[in-house]
């Protein structure tokens, strides 16, 4: 298939985590996280997070997302988020399904939440009648590519702290994010009042897993039992560690990220030249968000594939990753051109 638009999920797996898999393909190794190269693995989150932080490697991002949510909420609870949000509009339902929590969608400025428009739900608490509101969950990068500050992020964690409410973040992105924002993983998360975060590595190299990563280990005492139930436990972990470990050394992670994201404001450039198509977001990962003439956007998907957005208004989204070249964008606003 032709390097496309669509997702940094239809990237391919870099080979330093492919040369990590085959390394940790020797000999036998205790199953169920019990290898020394997942024992590895969860010491560099520590050096990376802080000394405290519990560390719970899953198969994927919905995985993680779920398994972060159901730790820290009981069935009555309720989950604020943007709507917008992964877990409100792309898991088909599975936080809902699995945590038995009502969702609470916060319309959105900029891809983002803000205090004002959580504080609607924070009500209702000790009355039976409601759901009790227990979790924000924020987005870092946004589902609209775009990023919250440190400030942003302080400002939601110092307001759900105020009402005795947990933050998580969805970090399937995180690593983009880190790269936008010039800043160490911590200070935008631990350092900034974030409870647990799903940090994400698939979209960024990885061929598969993600972490859960809590930030009081008093949080997450029943996390390796819903792991389990919830069918996110890895048999044959120590692939799924050493991934990682490969992703923090020499900071691949960062190497990748920063290419990603530099290929997003590539073909910023190249579109702003392009009268007939209009920016609806700003780009500040490795998302762009446009609105094409509807007329050429089948033509357009034929030669590179990449998912609508909103079809009501021609929105479109285009994704980069770290194995786009810069050929694939000055080919792409090549072909814009000439249909436009």
């Amino acid at each position: 298939m032709k390097r496309g638009f669509a997702s940094d999920n239809n990237s391919g797996i870099h080979p330093e985590i492919l040369s990590a898999i085959y390394a940790a393909n020797e000999g036998h190794a205790v199953g169920y996280g019990g290898d020394k190269i997942t024992e590895m693995a969860v010491h560099r989150f520590k050096q990376e997070f802080g000394e405290q932080t519990d560390v719970y490697f899953v198969f994927n991002g919905t995985g993680a997302n779920v398994l972060s949510l159901s730790t820290l909420t009981h069935s009555f609870h309720s989950v604020i988020c943007a709507e917008t949000a992964h877990i409100q509009v792309d898991e088909c339902g599975a936080p809902e399904k699995f945590t038995g929590c009502k969702l609470l969608p916060v319309p959105v400025v900029k891809g983002k939440i803000t205090p004002e428009g959580i504080s609607k739900y924070l009500h209702g608490f000790d009355f039976e009648h409601h759901s009790q509101p227990k979790i924000i969950s924020i987005s870092q990068v946004t589902e609209l590519g775009t990023v919250y500050s440190v400030d942003e992020i302080k400002a939601i964690t110092s307001l759900a702290h105020e009402y005795g409410l947990f933050v998580h973040m969805d970090g399937a992105r995180i690593a983009n994010a880190a790269v936008a924002l010039n800043l160490p993983f911590r200070a935008f998360t631990v350092d900034a009042g974030i409870d647990v975060l799903s940090f994400g590595g698939t979209k960024n190299g990885m061929m598969l897993g993600e972490a859960v990563l809590f930030f009081n280990p008093e949080l997450s005492k029943n996390s390796k039992y819903i792991r389990k139930q919830s069918m996110q436990l890895f048999s044959k972990m120590r692939f799924v560690s050493a991934q990682f470990l490969a992703y923090f050394q020499n900071e691949l992670w960062k190497r990748n990220a920063t290419h990603s994201n530099k290929m997003a404001k590539l073909l910023e450039q190249e579109v702003l030249k392009i009268p007939a198509i209009k920016l609806t977001q700003d780009v500040e990962a490795n998302g762009v968000f446009a609105i094409v003439p509807p007329e050429i956007i089948p033509l357009l998907q034929e030669k590179y594939f990449f998912y609508m957005w909103d079809e009501h208004r021609s929105e479109v989204r285009w994704m980069t990753s770290f194995d786009t070249e810069e050929e694939d964008i000055y080919q792409f606003a090549a072909l814009i051109k000439s249909l436009v």
